[in-house]
């Protein structure tokens, strides 16, 4: 599957921003979906998944409460709200799709990648 990540940006603290992702090339509705981040030097992060029809969602902890991932199987898109950001949600924020319905945080387990899109958060 193709996905197109979109959405970054640079806000101040305590500001919210919403990612989103397009889905293209098979089925989207079999998938589990996902977002992940990574920094310079530091490997990749799970921050939340959502399960191929919506009824399992898991996020990462220092993001629970203020992020919330969504999905709409009509468009193929998937969202990601990010609430009260902090410097530390800095990152590159890459929107994934697993093997499986149900996906897990193993980056392993995740067979599709977009891009990447820059969320920068200032103090």
């Amino acid at each position: 599957v193709q996905l197109q990540a979109s959405g970054g940006g640079l806000v101040q603290t305590g500001y919210p921003l919403r990612l989103a992702c397009a889905a293209s090339g098979r089925t989207f509705s079999v998938d589990g979906m996902g977002w992940f981040r990574q920094t310079p030097g530091k490997e990749r992060e799970f921050v939340a998944a959502i399960s191929c029809a919506g009824g399992h969602i898991e996020y990462e902890g220092s993001v629970k409460g203020r992020f919330t991932i969504s999905r709409d199987n009509t468009k193929n898109t998937v969202n990601l709200q990010m609430n009260s950001l902090r410097p530390g949600d800095t990152a590159v924020y890459y929107c994934a799709a697993a093997t499986s319905c149900l996906p897990t945080r193993d980056v392993r387990s995740w067979s599709d990648w977009g891009q990447g899109t820059q969320v920068t958060v200032s103090s």
